[in-house]
């Protein structure tokens, strides 16, 4: 039988009402209801509010991924009969809610973990002095040279944090460093280069200070070995050890995504079909540049789930 990946969304790709679909599980609402009683936070309610304000802060944005993901996978797992997938993997945050349905956190131990890493994250770099760009249309070392060459002028940290598909690099680092480098990527040909709305600069050397503190924040978790195999952010391999995937979970703070290599992983390892488990379809824009033959899958409510649980019969 075919081999299948659930991969799990990151920050971006929450949006007001997207769990909508899926209330009519009871499984989801209880997900909620949990994350409610661990964090004191109704996402629920927050996804029902006329603006988009509260879920866009990265503190609660990303315990709040983490819930809809979990709650999604758990909604799979109950229309599946339990079918587990052969492969995890997750996009920066979503590496978390990938280690949570491979056994490796238990959902109360991942929110607090994720919470306490948006609050590093947002204290590491002052708002206002940061930033991240999408650039478009130049190749991996393309862009790295550039953010090299903006570094050794002393402009200020920027470097290649996403390499998200080919031809889709994110760069990140100091405000003025990363709008240096969008002008020698310009000059370089790129064919767009985007400033995101992002309030921290994710995956760049100034989060090694929020490294630090979640390292304390690990040592009060309890790590399992993985049921489940995950492929990891930081150098798109399986990591089968629980020393190891919280070494590359930490040092997933300061490194680049290496998204493009990890979903060749799966496709090296026959994975033929890949379900993007949690909100929007990001992923799936990215997956199919990479892996142009997987079959891809949304899951955000019953009739996608069902036609998953066909696909799979």
């Amino acid at each position: 039988m075919a081999k299948f990946a659930f991969v799990f969304p990151g920050q971006g790709s929450q949006a007001l009402k997207m769990m909508d679909g899926l209330l009519e599980y009871s499984v989801v609402k209880d997900a909620f209801k949990e994350a409610k009683e661990i964090l004191g936070l109704d996402f629920l309610a927050m996804l029902q509010e006329e603006s988009p304000e509260n879920i866009n802060q990265t503190i609660n944005t990303q315990p709040l991924l983490l819930a809809a993901s979990y709650a999604t996978y758990l909604a799979w797992l109950e229309s599946s009969n339990g079918k587990h997938p052969d492969f995890v993997a997750g996009h920066s945050l979503g590496e978390y809610s990938a280690l949570v349905a491979s056994g490796v956190l238990s959902f109360s131990d991942a929110l607090k973990l994720v919470r306490k890493r948006a609050e590093y994250m947002q204290d590491a770099v002052k708002p206002g002095e940061g930033a991240m760009a999408a650039v478009l249309g130049l190749d991996d070392q393309q862009v790295i040279e550039a953010c090299n060459e903006v570094m050794s002028s002393g402009a200020g940290v920027v470097q290649g944090v996403n390499f998200n598909s080919q031809g889709q690099v994110v760069i990140a680092g100091s405000k003025n460093a990363v709008e240096k480098a969008s002008e020698v990527l310009k000059a370089k040909g790129a064919r767009k280069v985007m400033p995101l709305p992002v309030s921290v600069p994710s995956h760049c050397d100034l989060m090694k200070p929020a490294a630090e503190k979640l390292a304390l924040e690990f040592e009060q978790v309890r790590f399992n070995q993985p049921k489940i195999p995950v492929v990891q952010n930081v150098d798109a391999s399986i990591a089968d050890n629980v020393s190891t995937i919280k070494a590359n979970l930490l040092k997933q703070l300061y490194s680049p995504v290496l998204w493009t290599k990890s979903v060749q992983t799966l496709a090296v390892n026959e994975v033929s079909l890949i379900v993007e488990c949690g909100p929007g379809k990001v992923l799936s824009g990215l997956n199919k540049r990479i892996h142009e033959s997987a079959q891809l899958f949304n899951l955000n409510n019953r009739e996608s789930i069902e036609n998953l649980v066909a696909a799979l019969a």
